[in-house]
């Protein structure tokens, strides 16, 4: 059963120099108190892997624009000007990778897989320092597995043991990065009894999740 907490305490215990698996996508499936958490006790020296930097303000923006972010494993920077500028100031180290890729090699951490080929990036700058595989005629890269230290997680609903249900496209990398890190915090929309959420609905079993964050109070 996952331990309820505040976001406050669960992010106390993430380090400095820690490695972020965050979900999402432009900000959709980010968990929004878990961010704004990590920015108010000002973690410092982040590497985050993520599809993107979401934009200046939004989702994984806020950790950008805190000057958080060390290093960053990413599928594009393009719709976030503040990403780019420390990137091109020399303040982020940015490791470009392409989306399926990326989600590949998450897949590959999460599930025990020595790496993933691909197609992808052969030819190109993307293969430059690659280990390279020729199978039947044709080359491949070779990619390793990412993990994290911790997976940062949001989903719409979970029950009080953890067991997560996503919504539509919210759902995106969520699913992988809570297979693919040593410490899973999920943060839910919504927190329900055990057994309101169908067996078949639930996408993230609890036995992956080690931490639920509580709903805070509403004091107005």
């Amino acid at each position: 059963m996952s331990e309820i907490i505040s976001a406050a305490d669960v992010v106390a215990t993430i380090p400095d120099g820690a490695v972020l698996m965050i979900g999402g996508f432009m900000g959709a499936g980010t968990p929004p108190r878990l961010i704004n958490e990590l920015v108010r006790q000002e973690k410092k020296n982040l590497t985050i892997i993520s599809n993107d930097t979401a934009r200046p303000g939004v989702g994984i923006g806020k950790l950008v624009e805190a000057r958080q972010v060390s290093k960053l494993i990413t599928s594009h920077i393009g719709t976030n000007p503040m990403t780019q500028k420390q990137m091109i100031d020399g303040d982020i180290e940015v490791e470009l990778v392409p989306q399926g890729t990326l989600a590949e090699r998450v897949r590959a951490g999460g599930f025990g897989l020595g790496g993933v080929i691909t197609p992808t990036g052969v030819g190109t700058i993307a293969a430059e320092g690659r280990q390279t595989i020729e199978l039947q005629g044709k080359t491949y890269l070779i990619e390793l597995p990412l993990k994290a230290d911790f997976a940062l997680v949001n989903a719409k609903v979970s029950d009080y043991q953890g067991n997560l249900m996503y919504a539509l496209t919210a759902r995106n990398f969520n699913p992988l990065m809570a297979m693919a890190a040593d410490t899973v915090i999920a943060e839910a929309e919504s927190i329900v009894p055990v057994g309101v959420i169908a067996p078949d609905m639930i996408v993230t079993p609890h036995v992956v999740v080690d931490y639920l964050v509580a709903k805070e109070r509403n004091n107005g």
